[in-house]
């Protein structure tokens, strides 16, 4: 025991040690006093939001941002996404932090001054552009942490890749973007990127709270399209024909027993929703076809191929069973959100100093999805949630992401700012002893 109690004096006394926690105290006075700063910044990113692929107004003021810090700028990867490079004063590690830029078509309704009034098209329709889902404080955390880090340039142990990101709300059919373009277009190379981190407010769990989970975090999503062939007839008399939309429904019921017969829940969860159907255009006639458009959500391979193989077996068998025909193609593939357990266990402790043990907490799968997982599946990577809702507010009833009364506590962003500061020296540090 005494020797155990030396060797940790000894590690506590280096100057490694000294030195990083002299770095973290001005991290936390830097990161205060930029909360104005950080506020302004995400009001006016809110107040002007912009679609996935069309953040130019955005991306202009990141990298001017990044410019006058002195780093090493790159533009238009991937299409709008920015890069700053960090060459710190000693040799480490490759650190890369991700934000993302876009917004969502969602017309705002929350009362505060800021709130935008974009218009834009999406998908040929025009549609409002909110923030609704915190990127606009992604983006603002992040140029904080740059300017932070940035300040102590000289004694940082390797190089940071601050990373802001195009697309990730995904894209309508035909363009391509996001961190899967991102990746493919060398993001994490050049210098070669060993670690990432990320964060996402979220606005139903309680400011000053971080939330994170080794292994699968969120979702891997495949998005779905099907085509039910039938025969059209009036509707007085549908024995002279093959009605589509009684095939979709029963293919709609019959899907809903994949997760609740197939899938071993106690495991993992699993998700397969319809979000969307296309069918007629008046009551008394019987159409030729439907269209649906659904999604499936899991967080294993296994589960996943389960999942697709199910479907596909159920629609066209179903459609056959009825004399129709069914069609089932796949979309859109997100990979599953999985943070390493090695570095998760490895970085808990920094979080824990920043936030207080009791406000640090390893949370449940949540099916929704990040591209972040590109990233991940490349590169080792932690990706955790930073609270956003007000103290006193009830989650059950708070406005999620992608609501047009999203709101968010903007108290909540000096933690944000502190976090992905103390993850990058911690990680840093511990290579370098």
């Amino acid at each position: 025991m005494k020797k155990l109690y030396l060797l940790i004096l000894c590690a506590c006394s280096s100057p490694i040690f000294a030195q990083t926690n002299a770095l973290k105290s001005e991290v936390s006075r830097k990161a205060d006093s930029l909360q104005n700063q950080v506020i302004s910044w995400r009001r006016d990113f809110h107040e002007h939001p912009e679609l996935g692929n069309h953040e130019f107004r955005t991306a202009e003021i990141v990298a001017k941002h990044l410019r006058a810090l002195g780093l090493e700028v790159k533009t238009g990867i991937a299409t709008t996404g920015v890069v700053g490079i960090l060459r710190g004063g000693k040799p480490g590690p490759v650190v890369a932090l991700r934000s993302e830029m876009d917004a969502l078509p969602v017309t705002e309704r929350t009362p505060v001054p800021f709130a935008s009034k974009v218009k834009s098209t999406y998908m040929g329709q025009q549609v409002g552009v909110m923030h609704a889902c915190g990127h606009d404080s992604h983006m603002a955390m992040l140029m904080a942490v740059a300017e932070i880090l940035t300040s102590m340039k000289s004694e940082l142990h390797g190089t940071v890749k601050f990373i802001f990101q195009p697309a990730e709300e995904g894209l309508p059919p035909g363009e391509v973007g996001g961190a899967e373009e991102m990746v493919k277009e060398g993001v994490l190379e050049n210098p070669k990127v060993d670690v990432i981190f990320g964060q996402h407010i979220i606005s139903y769990i309680p400011t000053g709270t971080l939330v994170y989970r080794p292994g699968g975090e969120m979702a891997g999503v495949n998005g779905f399209h099907v085509v039910i062939k039938g025969k059209s007839s009036h509707g007085a008399m549908p024995w002279m024909g093959i009605d589509p939309i009684v095939i979709s429904a029963q293919i709609i019921n019959n899907l809903q027993t994949i997760v609740s017969r197939d899938i071993n829940i106690t495991e993992n969860p699993a998700v397969v929703t319809i979000g969307a159907i296309k069918g007629g255009n008046r009551g008394n006639i019987i159409p030729d076809s439907v269209e649906m458009d659904g999604t499936l959500r899991s967080f294993t391979d296994a589960d996943k191929k389960l999942l697709w193989d199910k479907v596909n077996e159920i629609v066209t068998k179903t459609a056959e069973m009825q004399g129709a025909t069914a069609k089932v193609t796949l979309g859109n593939n997100y990979p599953v959100t999985y943070n390493s357990p090695e570095l998760a266990a490895k970085m808990a402790p920094t979080l824990q100093q920043i936030a207080g043990a009791a406000n640090v907490s390893i949370g449940p799968p949540v099916t929704g999805a990040e591209d972040f997982s590109f990233y991940e599946q490349k590169v080792p990577g932690l990706f955790f949630f930073l609270g956003g809702m007000p103290k006193g507010g009830d989650p059950k009833t708070t406005p999620a992401n992608h609501s047009p009364d999203f709101f968010i506590d903007e108290s909540g962003f000096a933690l944000g700012v502190k976090a992905l500061c103390n993850l990058t020296l911690d990680y840093m540090n511990a290579g370098s002893k």
